[in-house]
């Protein structure tokens, strides 16, 4: 099949731009999937910032790291990942996000519209250029309506002379399957 799932789109583009010794971020760590396919892609030069508001997810991804031997290229961080700006540098080629609650977690605990939107402005002006910002938008039954909504229609507020925003969207399958958008700063 050439049209694959949101987050093997995300993975893909990602791997296109990230290069041994760039610096990266999660910002949404969750089980730690990302961070360690982040960690892989920088290599031992590189650096990888994770973000997670919840000890279970920050629990999660140091055991993940520490059985695939790349704790050393991570540095996981409870915080939310609106204070990006407060632990990353300058020059980062890609920060991903999995919008949504932690799997097999508190559905009460998610990300919301207005602290994503504050993470992905910050996100913007850390980027180096040609740096992506790459999320996927986990959304219905119990939450996620609200902020993809709100999501999509910053999107497209976003100058089209600095960025180029893609949706990857799979508009007739049921059961609202995740969204995949890819912004890359060109300027």
């Amino acid at each position: 099949m050439i049209l694959k799932n949101s987050l093997h789109i995300s993975h893909e583009l990602v791997s296109k731009v990230v290069l041994p010794g760039d610096i990266v971020v999660d910002a949404t760590m969750g089980n730690g999937n990302d961070t360690l396919f982040l960690a892989n892609l920088v290599g031992a030069a590189g650096k990888v910032y994770a973000f997670d508001v919840q000890q279970l997810a920050l629990d999660n991804t140091t055991k993940r790291l520490t059985e695939a031997g790349v704790l050393e290229r991570a540095e996981l961080i409870l915080e939310g990942h609106q204070n990006i700006d407060k632990y990353v540098p300058q020059g980062v080629k890609a920060v991903m996000f999995n919008l949504g609650y932690l799997p097999k977690g508190d559905h009460n605990i998610g990300t919301r519209a207005e602290t994503t939107i504050a993470a992905i402005e910050k996100s913007l002006e850390l980027l180096c250029k040609e740096g992506i910002v790459m999320l996927v938008i986990y959304y219905g039954g119990d939450s996620g309506f609200d902020e993809k909504n709100a999501v999509m229609d910053y999107f497209k507020s976003l100058d089209c002379k600095k960025y180029s925003v893609l949706v990857h969207d799979f508009v007739n399958q049921i059961n609202c399957p995740p969204i995949a958008v890819c912004i890359e700063k060109m300027s």
